[in-house]
């Protein structure tokens, strides 16, 4: 990376150029006894690192959640061009500019596993999962309190409500 920033600055490029450097989530490495990446939805084995330099704003971070589908859209917004048309996501310029945004869209993960199929989403307080539609399976992880996803809180009476709100955002999820 270093070397790509040095070369756009040796060509006076680095003051209009965009800059996106973001990374596979790589292997999960024993977490959850797992390995293997291809069938996770677990939070350790969805999230990504993502960087967005802008030229002339200043560095930020922000916890909010996005998705890396929303590249694309945000690319255009910072070029100036206009929204593409039938593609999903949403641009993250309003973040870039304005981090601690009030921002409640959800991140969304699909996998198949041993013929089930699983989904997932993702706010910044609460990860839902299920496989085959609930059938083999949900959990409900508290993402403030327990960032590791150690209890599952799907059959929890008094998390209930919250269930049924994450079931409703799921819903969102195109099939």
């Amino acid at each position: 990376m270093g070397r790509v920033l040095a070369e756009l600055d040796r060509l006076k490029l680095r003051d209009n150029t965009i800059i996106v450097f973001w990374g596979d989530h790589g292997y999960h490495l024993g977490e959850k006894g797992k390995w293997s990446k291809a069938y996770s939805l677990w939070d350790v084995g969805l999230r990504v690192p993502l960087i967005i330099d802008v030229p002339g704003a200043k560095p930020q971070a922000t916890e909010r959640v996005v998705e890396l589908l929303d590249l694309y859209k945000t690319l255009a917004d910072l070029c100036g061009l206009p929204p593409p048309q039938g593609i999903e996501g949403r641009s993250l310029a309003p973040l870039l500019r304005k981090p601690n945004l009030n921002w409640n869209y959800p991140a969304f993960a699909v996998v198949q596993f041993q013929g089930k199929f699983g989904e997932s989403v993702r706010t910044e307080h609460w990860h839902y999962v299920e496989w085959d539609e609930g059938r083999a399976g949900s959990m409900l992880l508290d993402s403030v309190s327990d960032p590791r996803e150690l209890k599952n809180l799907s059959d929890d009476a008094n998390r209930a409500a919250t269930v049924r709100d994450m079931k409703t955002l799921l819903k969102q999820l195109p099939k």
